[in-house]
């Protein structure tokens, strides 16, 4: 099977509005943040949010269509792919946590090619902390790859009657202080969240990479 690859350059809000059409085929869609935004998952209420200081610093507040916590997108400082399959696809996999293997697996392929070798999929459970339901990146699930670093691809994933849709990041740079800034209530300081890997390769570059993995 053959892969629609599309390119999007934008608003965090207008990206994560798209939806997944009725008769999906497989797809990638590689987006460029044009502007910096705090992506909440699909079950996190703006009560998590600075909402003043968001308006402050420029930062588009918006939900995504996948669980996990929050995430912090920059312009050039993010790779962000959503990868879509049918329910029909060969790649689906019932078992949630499994569903997301081979895609780990393709981004650790991705990456060889970038250089780095020390990267591995995170096949056990879900690994938490006491701020992985608040930050995506400060817990990892089934499919996500860690280097000896940190994580440094997350993936989220939402699933309808037809398709599936993974959501996938790398930061090129990890900056603690720029997501803690943004949020409220009970909220970690910058040196309680876990050791994040970045990757400091153009996001273009890695798309590129990550495209020439994908399977047949």
């Amino acid at each position: 099977m053959s892969w629609d690859i599309e390119y999007f350059g934008g608003s965090a809000g207008d990206f994560h509005e798209r939806e997944i059409s009725d008769a999906p085929r497989r797809s990638a869609w590689v987006f460029n943040v044009t502007a910096p935004a705090l992506v909440l998952g699909s079950t996190q209420s703006l009560d998590v949010v600075d909402v003043d200081a968001c308006a402050r610093a420029g930062v588009e507040v918006v939900k995504r269509r996948s669980g996990g916590g929050a995430v912090y997108l920059a312009p050039d400082e993010v790779t962000w792919i959503d990868v879509v399959i049918p329910r029909s696809d060969r790649l689906w996999v019932d078992d949630v946590g499994e569903s997301m293997w081979w895609l780990g697996e393709r981004w650790v392929a991705a990456l060889e090619d970038l250089g780095l070798s020390d990267a591995d999929v995170h096949s056990g459970p879900m690994v938490s902390s006491d701020w992985s339901r608040l930050v995506c990146f400060a817990g990892l699930g089934p499919g996500e790859v860690v280097t000896p670093a940190g994580k440094l691809v997350g993936i989220s994933q939402r699933r309808t009657r037809s398709a599936a849709r993974f959501q996938c990041a790398i930061y090129r740079s990890w900056d603690p202080d720029a997501i803690c800034s943004l949020l409220a209530g009970v909220r970690p300081r910058p040196g309680d969240l876990p050791a994040v890997a970045s990757l400091d390769t153009p996001p273009q570059s890695i798309a590129e990479a990550f495209i020439r993995h994908l399977p047949a």
